[in-house]
């Protein structure tokens, strides 16, 4: 194994758990996640002599992903039938049954929010990156991030919640009391 191999593997490997997570949440019903992470590690390691700072490693890889799943997107675009192509990547067989339908529903909900806050969602709530971090990868300012966060976390709320209003514990008590 060469040098530029080792030093890559020696980046990646403590990393590739958070990146798959964005990976698999980012790519929702757009390309099989693994497709995306094999086209992004392959185009990371072409470019990886222009990386800057090894710390910026997993950023490296976000703003790679992002561009690949945006050239994809593009390719998409052209090809209809897009209900089959949700359709092939809904699930992940390794999850029990009840993880999976939260699984479901809380992509199909990051799908219907904007490109912008849907990778602010991902990067911030499931990656754990910072607002910083993310105005950095996004190439936007912190308020802007703050904005898509806030905006994306008000339509995730609308989205997962029946009739667009969060029902408190009591009320949904009394609900079912009403309904024996």
């Amino acid at each position: 194994m060469n040098i530029k191999q080792k030093e890559f593997l020696e980046l990646y490997e403590p990393v590739h758990d958070r990146f798959e997570r964005f990976c698999r949440a980012r790519v929702y019903g757009d390309m099989d996640f693994r497709d995306l992470m094999n086209e992004t590690l392959l185009r990371a390691y072409q470019k990886f002599d222009e990386l800057r700072s090894k710390k910026a490693f997993l950023s490296f890889l976000f703003s790679i992903s992002v561009r690949v799943l945006a050239n994809n997107k593009r390719k998409l675009k052209e090809q209809s039938d897009s209900f089959e192509l949700e359709s092939q990547f809904l699930f992940d067989g390794a999850d029990p049954a009840d993880i999976s339908a939260e699984v479901f529903f809380l992509h199909k909900a990051l799908a219907q929010l904007t490109e912008d806050q849907r990778e602010s969602v991902i990067l911030y709530e499931i990656s754990g990156f910072s607002i910083k971090e993310i105005a950095e990868i996004q190439e936007t300012t912190e308020s802007n991030v703050k904005q898509r966060l806030r905006r994306g976390r008000i339509r995730l709320k609308e989205i997962l919640t029946y009739d667009g209003s969060v029902k408190t514990t009591e009320e949904t008590n009394l609900n079912g009391a009403e309904e024996l």
